[in-house]
């Protein structure tokens, strides 16, 4: 039987597709409020084919409970936040998890740790409370590496990594994953595997920043960045991306910091990513400032945001930009009186939201698109009369300002 405890995100598709596959699961999670739901059968957060999926592990057995098993392998997917004054991964949440699976499990139990984590974390964090316990146990690493929004077919295709500190392990692990995973699983030490999944989010943050960069750049000097990528992609060796509101998630705007925090001085270009992207929402602000200075409005009840989760077709709201740029309007006295709508956010969550898109726009002069959302892309002729911010660059309606 396998315990897969922290049941978010990463952890009950996760769960859920283990037991599809014919693996005896039992999910583990803290909060009753979640269990109880589960067990209610049904789903906690809006994803493609996680209903059918759930379904699907239901039939086979899967059990939800906020108790922690006794039983020979744990995946352990819980949050790993980074503290924000020495950028460095806090693994309070893994240490917990870790702790009371020592409580309960047999010796030589599996523990696998699919959490993204910084290199050195199971060294420093987890081996030191196994050791404490005196309990002979097996340490892996497994990093998750799928994507809300596509993450039931990302689980069956994408190849995977297995930290192993012994290659036994290593490989029994491997074939629990390959019940369900089509992808190549990898089996390399723990150090490896640590490092290869912050690298990954990493390469991807710092690709953004340069479209970022050059969105800022475009912008000071009266050029069409959208134009020049479109060009100078069609340089065989070029493939730059298109520039955004800033990043969201927790994987791309969280793990690059675990490398800053845990390597200063040395990860530069990484930092300097880092600090180009979180700045985003704020230059958002400003060419909303600039636009309604250009437009002479002055009215900033009339300003809408479209969009509260940090990418289309999800009902993620973590680390997302609007939240940042609301955030950062609190300090100008107006974050209350921008109104704010998402379609996939049905409670209420910030001040000024509507969950109802066209009574939205009936209360706005000014949208600022934040999320490419398919119902936004389905319905823009709505938008004709409005003033419109595209940072999406899904809006084709003649006058549209983009960053």
């Amino acid at each position: 039987m396998i315990n897969v405890i922290g049941l978010g995100y990463i952890g009950l598709p996760t769960a859920l597709m283990m037991a599809k596959s014919g693996n005896e699961v039992v999910g583990t999670d803290y909060n009753k409020g979640l269990v109880d739901t589960l067990n209610k059968g049904q789903v906690t957060f809006k994803e493609e084919g996680l209903p059918e999926l759930f379904a699907d592990a239901v039939k086979n057995g899967i059990k939800f409970t906020n108790e922690y098993q006794n039983t020979d392998v744990y995946i352990v997917s819980v949050p790993t936040p980074y503290d924000e004054s020495s950028k460095k991964v806090d693994a309070k949440y893994v240490e917990a998890a870790v702790k009371s699976v020592l409580e309960v499990c047999p010796e030589d139990a599996i523990i696998v740790v699919e959490s993204t984590i910084s290199p050195g974390t199971i060294d420093r964090h987890v081996r030191p409370i196994v050791e404490a316990a005196g309990k002979k146990v097996n340490l892996v690493h497994a990093p998750e590496r799928i994507i809300p929004g596509n993450m039931v077919y990302e689980l069956e295709h994408n190849s995977r990594t297995i930290g192993a500190d012994d290659k036994a392990v290593g490989e029994k692990v491997k074939n629990i994953y390959a019940s369900f995973c089509k992808g190549e699983i990898v089996v390399t030490d723990i150090r490896t595997a640590e490092m290869t999944k912050v690298v990954e989010n990493t390469f991807r943050d710092i690709n953004i920043a340069y479209a970022n960069e050059l969105a800022k750049i475009c912008r000071s000097d009266d050029m069409d960045v959208y134009e020049i990528i479109r060009i100078a992609n069609k340089h065989p060796r070029v493939n730059i991306l298109q520039p955004g509101p800033g990043v969201g998630g927790h994987c791309i705007s969280v793990d690059p910091w675990f490398l800053v925090g845990d390597y200063p001085g040395l990860a530069n270009i990484i930092l300097a990513a880092r600090k180009i992207n979180d700045s985003m929402p704020e230059f958002v602000l400003e060419r909303v400032n600039s636009i309604m200075e250009e437009r002479g409005m002055t009215d900033v009840s009339k300003v809408g945001l479209y969009g509260l989760t940090y990418k289309e077709n999800v009902d993620d709201m973590r680390e997302s930009p609007t939240l940042q740029m609301l955030e950062s309007m609190k300090k100008h006295l107006c974050g209350n009186l921008v109104k704010v709508y998402d379609p996939y956010i049905t409670e209420d969550v910030v001040p000024g939201q509507y969950h109802d898109l066209d009574k939205f726009l009936a209360d706005i002069d000014f949208v600022v698109l934040l999320v490419g959302h398919d119902e936004i892309k389905e319905n823009m002729d709505k938008l004709k009369g409005k003033v419109i911010l595209d940072t999406r660059k899904i809006c084709d309606l003649e006058g549209t300002y983009r960053l």
